[in-house]
């Protein structure tokens, strides 16, 4: 059972946890576009220019129908067809293995950081929520990040709102009933978020730093995506860790 003097640590995915394991991930997101939106195919040179790093699938589509001439009106009123359309496609397409893709020692850090009593693990990561379990599942690490937690693509298009997400959710570990602001059944009591000051957002890119800092957290940004800890300590990141092991330091300093 979580407490509120527990440290939260949200990680992202990919860039932190796992690396090059998005193709069948992208894939999906075009072809539960062209279905919805019933494009024949997804236009490759008007998509170059739009970097995925750190957005959320929501956005990545947006950006992705925009280019084509889709307008944002009927952008908004499908985007549920995208999402459930992206998740069923993903979860007949992805890789029955991805082990190969998670970064080293991460399995070793997570297992290590799950036997404590003092931290508790979730994710605030842009991937919609299905495509998330199915990728953490197939590459092996998903047993750790518990259901009903975390902040997800799903969530928010807006990749600033998922931290205050998944605090919201952790609350739920210690009390299991009820919303967060809402009173608890049978008592006075209010089931508050998770402490802003006990929370963590782990990740690679300025985007996970950026969504820390607006929901006033800290961040650990991480060196085995595509940015060096001079972009992520410029972006605002509180700690930067260059592989499993300096992460694993850092987040014990914070405990």
């Amino acid at each position: 059972m979580a407490g509120a003097g527990d440290l939260l640590l949200l990680f992202d995915i990919d860039g932190t946890l796992m690396a090059g394991a998005t193709a069948a991930h992208a894939a999906a997101v075009h072809q539960a576009i062209c279905q919805v939106h019933s494009l024949s195919a997804v236009d490759r040179s008007l998509t170059r220019a739009i970097d995925p790093a750190g957005r959320t699938d929501p956005e990545i589509s947006r950006a992705i129908l925009l280019a084509h001439g889709v307008s944002a009106e009927r952008i908004d009123a499908r985007a549920d067809d995208v999402r459930v359309a992206t998740g069923e496609i993903y979860a007949q397409t992805c890789p029955a293995d991805l082990s190969e893709f998670v970064l080293p020692g991460v399995p070793e850090l997570l297992g290590a950081l799950a036997a404590r009593d003092d931290v508790r693990l979730s994710l605030v990561t842009g991937n919609y929520e299905t495509v998330a379990r199915v990728k953490l599942r197939a590459a092996g690490v998903g047993q750790w990040f518990a259901s009903g937690q975390g902040g997800f693509g799903s969530d928010s298009e807006d990749r600033t709102d998922l931290p205050a997400v998944a605090r919201a959710r952790a609350s739920h570990w210690e009390f299991h009933d009820g919303e967060p602001g809402t009173r608890i059944p049978g008592g006075n009591s209010r089931i508050d978020p998770h402490p802003r000051e006990r929370t963590v957002v782990i990740g690679d890119t300025p985007r996970d730093v950026a969504c820390a800092l607006a929901d006033d957290v800290r961040c650990i940004g991480v060196e085995t995506g595509s940015f060096a800890a001079a972009e992520l300590t410029a972006a605002g990141a509180h700690a930067v860790a260059a592989d499993t092991a300096a992460l694993a330091a850092a987040i014990d300093a914070l405990v």
